[in-house]
């Protein structure tokens, strides 16, 4: 192996040590900031700091080597003298750690020029930790503590609606460190541990064959009987003959017996050894699917390791004090998911240190400790990974709230007054919304949230919040553990098997005809007290035909699945049930776009398609339909036929904005479904007929302008006249409405007039009255 080939194997080793060292010393500060001079604490800093020169030298690069041991030094004599550096100094410590791990990101050729170009900031701290480690400097040092010490059992963790204030002890716990385990590791690429787990969900499918082709060969063992039951009857009835032709035939009748006495033999030998082949093949298979579905999984308090120094960091920049804590941080979840949740709680919890958090003064004279505590919880719950980050703080001000949405004019006063907490929080979450007057770089823009419950959104999870006023606020996050399998309900929908993710099922029911009631064409059930509308899932996935229930068999159970989202629960009739399985998750082909109500497909054990719904879009579509007055259930097909209004969809995030555009639009006579976002709208107008969309710009998954774009692009679709109305009203946000192919592009401050029917009536007409005829209604056609 060539000089430079050696080279590079060392600086990837170093690179491992100092990403590991480097999160300990990280993790280790910000805990002793809090807990003191510990000593074990102090000797794993130590140590650290110690091993990360040892691999300094081994690279030649003196500098690193040089920091290493004054950080050495600094945790050597705080051991001594049994006092901790103060916070100034841990800064100090912790700027350096930062400027070794960038360091370890540049590669060998780039490493001199960066080192030159970076001797200022080198000297600097050097100075730093110099002073830090003769005991030098201006700050003072924190007399030693003793640290908290942690449960040894894991604590219960409390539902998401249990009261905030009610889940946060009143003195910030500061995690010990666990005794670290040691394990072998290899570093392996994505694509191929993909590849891997393909081959190892195929295998798992083959295997499981071996039982049809087993189911075969029984039938086979049958036939035998059969064989052996006529050759029997056959020697019977020579019993009773006699002469030549008696005894010829008994010798034939005896070599036959032979043969099939040998065949049998050996088919249940054979059979034998093919059922524990089978097996043996099957265990093997299963083992080797789970190893593969574990080597995707790692422990959540991996992806969260960064969050103690940015808590401190935070709130020390926001004048205040603050821990974080971690619960549960050995749960396991698909590194897919522990990728795309590293953002997301980091909104969060610089919302919680912004927005929550009070200051130290104002916290003592609330009677909380001079610290507030971010607390992560995490754990499985019903099949999917639940994450609950709360924090001790003032809560959410939904005075402040609703001050600001009259503000930007997104309701009227009446309306708002009328909201309840759930309608109320659904504006946070919506784009540019902020209860901040002033951007900083911590918040005030608007984004923070609205990020959180995309990503929440499109990895098909649910997201929640609540509060208590002076008791702090929890975001409750429900998430798949993997998306790379998952736990399904299997059923039948026209003839074909499709499957619901199991963690959005709340109930499955069957149903007898006199427990499902008619009211003006449409079929309720009645559920946990509730009156929920039946709806067919054939109906719902736009399949063609009667969808009425056949009534002249009031035998015939009906299945129903039950979906819910937040408080809105919905009934689903589906064929049949076929039970509860684990389905290897693959993505649709993206030369397909995206499907109307699928999120992604598989195959079961014998190898049969199967289409996995999205619940989301399913929950979705059910309510605008439900809301637009369709006739749906079935009984729907007896009602009778007659001419509808035009129908419009309105597609819009805000579900004010929603209902005001709806309401409007159905008093003077339209009839009106409602998408929550783009992707939503692009379904609908997939499945459904509308002579006009109007939309939102700021969406999550699918903005306005891409809805527009998409539709343009249709054969279907490109003619349907499309309104954009939006709070942009520049004229350059007007230009780029009407580039993407948007007929009227209006102002949401639009509402106080009329102009927003007046454009509807442009571009569609007046609304058709029920009494007309087909005729009439034709001709106004534009």
């Amino acid at each position: 192996m060539s000089a430079s080939h050696e080279d590079t194997l060392l600086m990837d080793l170093f690179r491992e040590e100092v990403a590991m060292h480097a999160d300990q010393i990280t993790d280790g500060l910000v805990r002793l900031e809090f807990s003191g001079a510990d000593e074990g604490l102090l000797e794993s800093l130590m140590r650290a700091a110690h091993s990360l020169k040892g691999a300094s030298r081994v690279v030649a690069l003196d500098e690193v080597t040089t920091l290493a041991h004054l950080m050495e030094e600094c945790f050597v004599a705080a051991q001594q003298t049994g006092v901790a550096p103060d916070s100034s100094r841990i800064d100090a410590i912790l700027h350096t750690v930062d400027w070794i791990r960038e360091l370890a990101l540049q590669q060998e050729p780039a490493l001199p020029g960066w080192l030159a170009t970076r001797q200022p900031e080198y000297q600097t701290l050097l100075r730093r930790l110099q002073d830090t480690g003769n005991g030098s400097g201006d700050a003072a040092v924190v007399p030693a503590t003793p640290a908290p010490v942690m449960p040894a059992t894991s604590p219960v963790l409390p539902e998401p609606v249990v009261p905030v204030a009610s889940t946060l002890s009143p003195e910030p716990v500061v995690p010990v460190a666990e005794p670290a385990v040691v394990s072998q590791a290899v570093k392996v690429n994505a694509d191929v541990l993909n590849q891997f787990l393909g081959l190892a969900s195929e295998s798992l499918v083959e295997a499981h064959r071996f039982e049809h082709i087993i189911q075969h060969l029984d039938h086979l063992r049958k036939y035998h009987q059969r064989m052996d039951f006529a050759l029997s009857r056959a020697e019977q009835l020579l019993a009773g003959m006699s002469g030549l032709e008696r005894d010829h035939l008994a010798v034939q009748l005896d070599s036959l017996r032979q043969l099939l006495d040998k065949s049998r033999q050996h088919f249940m030998t054979d059979m034998s050894d093919l059922r524990g082949f089978a097996q043996r093949n099957t265990m093997i298979a299963d083992r080797l699917f789970a190893e593969a579905i574990e080597s995707r999984m790692r422990p959540v308090e991996d992806g969260c390791s960064a969050f103690p120094r940015m808590v401190r960091d935070t709130a020390r920049s926001l004048g205040k004090k603050a821990v974080f804590e971690l619960h549960g941080g050995q749960t396991l979840v698909d590194r897919d998911i522990l990728g795309k949740l590293e953002a997301p709680l980091g909104h969060l919890i610089r919302n919680a240190l912004d927005h929550g958090i009070e200051a130290p003064e104002v916290r003592e004279r609330q009677g909380k400790t001079p610290a507030g505590l971010v607390r992560l919880q995490v754990r499985h719950h019903g099949g999917r990974l639940l994450l609950i980050l709360e924090d001790d703080g003032a809560g959410i001000d939904q005075a402040q709230i609703r001050q600001r949405i009259l503000e930007k004019q997104l309701a009227t006063p009446d309306m708002v007054a009328a909201m309840h907490q759930e309608e109320l929080f659904a504006f946070l979450f919506l784009p540019g919304f902020t209860t901040r007057d002033n951007v900083s770089d911590v918040s005030g823009r608007g984004v923070g949230l609205d990020a959180v419950q995309t990503m929440v959104h499109a990895e098909g999870g649910h997201l929640a919040v609540t509060t208590l006023q002076g008791g702090g606020t929890r975001f409750s996050m429900m998430l798949p553990v993997t998306r790379s399998v998952v736990r399904v309900l299997l059923v039948r929908i026209h003839g074909e098997p499709y499957a619901f993710p199991l963690g959005r099922v709340d109930r499955v029911l069957r149903m007898e005809s006199h427990q499902i009631s008619d009211l003006e064409g449409r079929c309720y059930i009645r559920h946990e007290d509730q009156n929920l509308a039946l709806i067919k899932a054939e109906e719902m996935l736009g399949f063609p035909g009667d969808h009425a229930r056949n009534d002249e068999d009031p035998e015939h159970p009906v299945s129903v699945v039950v979906l819910s989202e937040g408080s809105h629960a919905y009934a689903m009739e589906v064929s049949a049930f076929m039970g509860e399985t684990e389905l290897v998750v693959r993505p649709v082909d993206p030369r397909l776009g995206k499907v109307p109500f699928i999120n992604s497909v598989s195959t079961t054990e014998d190898g049969e398609l199967v289409l996995i719904l999205d619940t989301d879009d399913l929950i979705r579509a059910m309510a605008g339909e439900l809301s637009g007055g369709r006739n749906l259930g079935m009984r729907a097909s007896r009602v009778t036929s007659a001419v509808r209004p035009r129908r419009i969809l309105v597609v819009d995030d805000s579900v004010t904005v929603r209902e005001l555009e709806r309401r409007l639009l159905e008093k003077h006579g339209y009839e009106v479904d409602v998408a929550v976002d783009g992707a939503d709208g692009l379904n609908a107008l997939r499945t459904h007929d509308y002579q006009l969309v109007i939309s939102d710009v700021d969406m999550p998954r699918m903005n306005g302008l891409e809805l527009v774009k998409r539709l343009r692009d249709d054969p279907r679709l490109s003619e349907l006249p499309v309104i954009i109305v939006s709070y942009k009203e520049r004229e350059e946000d007007r230009k780029m409405g009407n580039a993407a192919g948007a007929n009227v592009y209006l102002s949401k401050t639009g509402f106080k007039d009329d102009r927003l029917v007046h454009a509807v009536r442009e571009l569609i007409g007046e609304a058709v009255p029920a009494a007309q005829d087909e005729g009439a209604a034709g001709s106004m056609d534009t």
